[in-house]
């Protein structure tokens, strides 16, 4: 997946959806968690 990062986030943008915060996920922290908002009526 993280060579379609890039084409994942455009169309969640598409969508309506904002990236807000990516963050180091839980254990080692190689992994990262996205946070992402749109309004509720999108």
């Amino acid at each position: 997946m993280i060579h379609a990062t890039k084409q994942i986030l455009d169309q969640w943008g598409e969508d309506g959806w904002e990236l807000v915060q990516v963050v180091a996920g839980p254990g080692d922290g190689t992994n990262l968690v996205a946070y992402l908002k749109r309004p509720k009526n999108a």
